[in-house]
């Protein structure tokens, strides 16, 4: 079993990926932290030097080598669904849960990070809701499951995701 986790910044799909992945004895992987590892520098330089575009080009690759593994879980960059080539080899690949949460948590969740290129600006409220808006039926589209993060906990959200699976928690 493969399990993708995609959903906007701040939805917690790093904490919740790396729990989940320990429940359901998956190899974990992060994305953003693939892409600095292979690249040999960070997410915010790569934006930088190449631009977002730059960036997700380097994202489709890395979630392309990684979905064809078996025994996987990947949380995914929140604009990791833009790619509609990406969207159907995680469709294709593994199970999707859309970790779903609101703007104001995402606020809450990432107001003291310096490492999220695309909130470096003046209206940190109006980028998430932008990003929001056209990245919300993207994740909808791609995902089998869908978990509320809102005020809870990552152990809950674990248990949630789950049921939701099938399995409980234990080597699938």
């Amino acid at each position: 079993m493969n399990v993708f986790l995609v959903g906007p910044m701040g939805s917690g799909k790093s904490a919740v990926g790396r729990q989940l992945a320990q429940r359901l004895a998956l190899e974990f992987f992060d994305s953003d932290d693939e892409i600095e590892a292979r690249t040999g520098v960070d997410i915010a330089y790569i934006f930088e030097r190449e631009g977002e575009a730059g960036f997700r080009s380097r994202e489709a690759e890395v979630i392309d080598a990684i979905t064809r593994r078996d025994g996987v879980l990947i949380s995914t960059g929140g604009g990791a669904v833009l790619d509609a080539g990406t969207r159907e080899r995680l469709r294709a690949r593994g199970r999707v849960v859309y970790l779903r949460t609101s703007v104001d948590q995402q606020l809450a969740r990432t107001r003291r990070s310096n490492d999220r290129p695309l909130l470096n600006n003046d209206d940190p409220r109006g980028t998430l809701e932008r990003l929001f808006e056209q990245r919300a039926p993207l994740y909808t589209e791609v995902a089998e499951i869908i978990v509320d993060t809102d005020g809870r906990k990552v152990k809950t959200v674990v248990d949630q995701v789950c049921r939701e699976l099938g399995v409980d928690g234990k080597k699938p």
